[in-house]
């Protein structure tokens, strides 16, 4: 349901090109995601960004969550854009 409301409101109210989002909020290119199991979910943290910590069951959960973080991190308003990060391979992923 979610996902549904969210395909409907990027349709009254696209979201910004993730590039011009990393720009505008001076949001590093790269960024290094250090990534722990506990308890079958995957915690994210990164060493750029102190405090920053997100959970997720799955690699691609994972990424809807990093972005979810990176732009809460960065005061990003829902309004400009849902991802700053397309894939998990434009930050630097370590496995622990």
């Amino acid at each position: 349901m979610q996902t549904l409301a969210n395909k409907f409101y990027r349709l009254l109210c696209p979201a910004k090109d993730p590039f011009l989002i990393r720009q505008e909020y001076n949001i590093p290119d790269n960024i290094s995601v250090a990534v722990d199991t506990k308890d079958d979910w995957l915690v994210a943290t990164s060493p750029d960004l102190p405090g920053l910590i997100t959970q997720a069951r799955d690699t691609s959960e994972l990424l809807d969550m990093l972005n979810d973080a990176i732009l809460t991190y960065y005061d990003v308003p829902k309004r400009d854009g849902d991802i700053v990060l397309d894939q998990l391979n434009k930050i630097n992923l370590n496995l622990q």
